[in-house]
């Protein structure tokens, strides 16, 4: 049975389709072609139809082919597998690649494992720190040394000493302008860093170099975190300042452990406390508060925007800014500060301008500062250690009253100044020096020398000079003791004394010439030499000496017969209270300072008697005759230019040998006053002599300090008409006094 033909569906079921086609570069329509048909010759065999690859499913975790590339796909280059790649470069460079690859490697091995090991050892560094740590009231004072406050005969502050320090200041509660001051001025990242400032470091390091220093010397870049540090010596309490300070990269490593420790132990108000503390602000204060007192006479809670940017200011360099050296220079220091302030957002534009138009000033006490030979005088306390361990090596805070006057200082201070400024060139490189005090050794005011190039020797304390005939009342002294008469006559003609093993010697008189027969009185208001030695020899030069050593002359005295021309050398303070001995009725006037010392809490660690009046060295008598002479000495004689008006005056003027020193002391019924002038470097003196410019000094000292006193006559004697020298009395045993001499040798008198 013939089959049935199938049918069409069938057919076309049956008939498998034909792939499509993928178009090719050549496939492409030409211009005007008729789409999808391919362009071929003419009697050209049409190309045979692809076959069609069966599907095959992907294998399982394998991706699906890439989708046919289109005919506008480019078609891909095949890759360039391991084996076929050709390798880069030649063989040098091929090995270069390979050690640098090789170098990196091995260096990032290290480096992470190093920083791990730099992490670890910095955590137990500050671990370490942090456990030495104590609590913060106990890093407040940091000082070696205790303070010394000296307040003048009416209980104020006229200096200070050792290291001033108020510890009862907090960050909390300080004036905030100050605060901020600080923080503006050293560190502005304060309150968001944690103890270093990598980039305040990086910045200071470049400033150090571009500048042509260390990169260490200069700016540090250190936080208030690391300058806490430095000041608490990382610890190390048996070190140094000056150790403590030293820059090295060393040291900035231990500050970094240091400085975490204190920021995780404290808080930023308690690390700003102790930088607030601890903080040196030249003048000797140690901390705001002390600086703010020293200052500007006020709390630190109380300061002004323009007190607060000065005292910030010093942090820098305190000795070089400290108003008290160089105000106008300060002032200039703290105007940095308060635009820093301003671009920091601490103080407004009108506040800025208001605090840079009203600089800070120094307040009154601080302003007219003076006394600072006499306070160097009393810490030294003439050289007694018991004294000098609550004054110069103090380890407590001391106060000390004082017998200064400030007044009786100014009045010294503008004496000098004034005679140096109209009577003397203005370059030269003379020195004077003055000691005022009262009759029984109180001393009221120090002036140690002109402050020529930063010197500051105390000459009215420290230096021996040759007394010149400023020691001749000692001889008079002795021979008045003895019985003799101002109005006793003595000849003045040549002299000449054989010295065993120097030969004769013949003293001279100033003027060259003499006069014959001449009083006591008048050969001291003239300064007659060979008058001087002649009472001195006979008198005694024992005796000569024992008088000038019963006033109180410690210094070593000569034994030749030129002793009687001052040719010993003592200080003027020694020489001023000797001259006070003659004003206080012959008794010893043995200089002092001090009327009380007591410390911080109160107590007194040993009592301070003012001095009573000394053992009687000459009689009633005796005194009286020397005051009388030493007064015809201004009325008369060599002393003329040291009058006052309405007061009596009794005084000598002294000249050594070569005019290397010139002296004037003398004294009215109220105050005693020593002036010295000379050069460090003993220059003779040109055309000066006791009774010229140091007379002047005097005078002008004098007249100020007796300003508005009422005149008291001194206490002097007046002797009876003149005798011959055979017919003196015989000295009365009762008017006598007994000489250091006298108790050396045990003799009766």
């Amino acid at each position: 049975m013939a089959k049935k033909p199938p049918s069409a569906n069938e057919r076309a079921k049956a008939t498998p389709k034909p792939p499509p086609l993928v178009a090719t570069r050549a496939d492409k329509v030409p211009s005007g072609g008729a789409p999808g048909k391919p362009r071929r010759k003419p009697g050209a065999k049409a190309p045979a139809k692809p076959i069609k690859k069966p599907a095959t499913k992907p294998a399982a975790g394998k991706k699906p082919s890439a989708k046919p590339r289109t005919a506008k796909q480019p078609a891909r280059k095949p890759a360039k597998t391991k084996a076929t790649a050709t390798p880069k470069g030649n063989f040098i460079t091929r090995t270069v690649r390979f050690v640098i690859r090789s170098l990196f490697k091995t260096l990032w091995w290290f480096m992470w494992r190093g920083a791990m090991v730099g992490a670890l050892v910095l955590a137990l560094w500050t671990g370490y720190y942090y456990i030495q740590l104590p609590a913060m009231e106990d890093q407040l004072d940091g000082r070696d040394r205790g303070s010394v406050r000296l307040l003048d005969r009416y209980g104020n502050i006229f200096a200070w000493r050792g290291e001033q320090f108020d510890g009862s200041l907090r960050a909390q509660t300080v004036s905030p302008f100050l605060r901020n001051a600080v923080v503006a001025t050293e560190d502005k990242r304060f309150d968001s860093h944690f103890g270093i400032s990598p980039r305040g470091i990086a910045s200071a390091v470049r400033i150090n170099l571009s500048e042509g220093r260390g990169p260490l010397s200069g700016n540090g870049g250190s936080t208030i975190t690391q300058q806490v540090a430095k000041l608490l010596c990382l610890g190390e309490t048996d070190k140094t300042e000056r150790e403590c300070r030293r820059q090295s990269l060393w040291r900035k490593l231990q500050e970094m452990p240091y400085a975490f420790a204190l920021e995780l132990k404290y808080s930023k108000d308690d690390i700003l406390s102790i930088y607030l503390n601890r903080a040196y602000l030249g003048a000797g204060a140690y901390g705001f508060e002390a600086a703010a007192q020293r200052y500007f006479a006020k709390s630190a809670r109380d300061l002004t925007p323009s007190e607060s940017a000065m005292l910030a200011g010093l942090l820098t360099a305190p000795s070089h800014f400290a108003p008290t050296r160089n105000l106008e220079r300060a002032q200039g220091r703290a105007s940095v500060v308060i635009r820093l302030m301003q671009e920091q957002g601490y103080l407004t534009r009108i506040e800025a301008e208001i605090a840079r138009s009203t600089p800070a000033t120094l307040s009154t006490s601080a302003k007219t500062l003076i006394g600072g030979d006499y306070a160097d005088w009393v810490m030294g306390m003439n050289g007694d250690e018991v004294m000098q361990a609550f004054t110069r090596d103090t380890a407590e805070d001391v106060i000390i009253l004082t017998t200064f006057d400030p007044d009786i200082q100014r009045a010294a201070d503008g004496a000098l100044a004034n005679v140096f400024a109209s009577r003397v060139s203005e370059d030269s490189k003379a020195q004077a020096a003055i000691v005022v005090m009262s009759p029984d050794g109180a001393v009221r005011a120090v002036v140690g020398g002109r402050n020529i190039e930063g010197d500051y020797f105390n000459r009215a304390t420290q230096a021996l000079r040759q007394t010149g005939s400023s020691f001749k009342p000692f001889v008079y002294a002795a021979a008045l003791e003895a019985g003799w008469s101002p109005n006793a006559v003595v000849d003045d003609t040549p002299l000449t004394i054989n010295i065993p093993g120097s030969g004769p010697w013949s003293p001279k008189n100033y003027s060259r010439e003499f006069i014959g027969e001449i009083t006591l009185t008048e050969a001291m208001a003239r300064s007659i030499n060979t008058v001087a030695v002649r009472v001195s020899e006979e008198v005694g030069r024992e005796r000569v000496r024992a008088m000038a050593m019963d006033f109180g002359i410690t210094s070593e005295i000569a034994t030749g017969p030129a002793l009687a021309l001052g040719v010993s050398d003592t200080s003027l303070l020694e020489m001023t209270g000797a001259y006070a001995g003659f004003l206080n009725g012959g008794r010893l006037s043995k200089p002092y300072g001090m009327l009380d010392l007591t410390l911080a809490d109160g107590s007194r660690p040993f009592d301070i008697r003012r001095p009573s009046n000394g053992r009687r060295i000459l009689s009633e008598l005796a005194d009286g005759y020397l005051i009388y002479m030493l007064n015809q000495v201004v009325e008369t004689g060599s002393g003329q230019r040291a009058r006052l008006d309405g007061w009596q005056v009794g005084g000598k003027t002294g000249t050594s040998q070569g005019a290397k020193d010139a002296w004037f002391l003398g004294f009215t019924a109220d105050y005693v006053a020593g002036v010295w002038m000379g050069y460090d470097d003993n220059t003779p003196l040109t055309g000066v002599t006791g009774g010229g410019l140091p007379a002047q000094i005097w005078q002008e000292t004098m007249a100020q300090v007796h300003a508005g006193r009422t005149p008291r006559p001194l206490p002097m004697i007046i002797p009876p008409e003149p005798r011959p020298l055979d017919e003196i009395d015989t000295p009365i045993q009762e008017r006598r006094s007994r000489t250091i001499l006298d108790l050396l040798l045990g003799t009766n008198r």
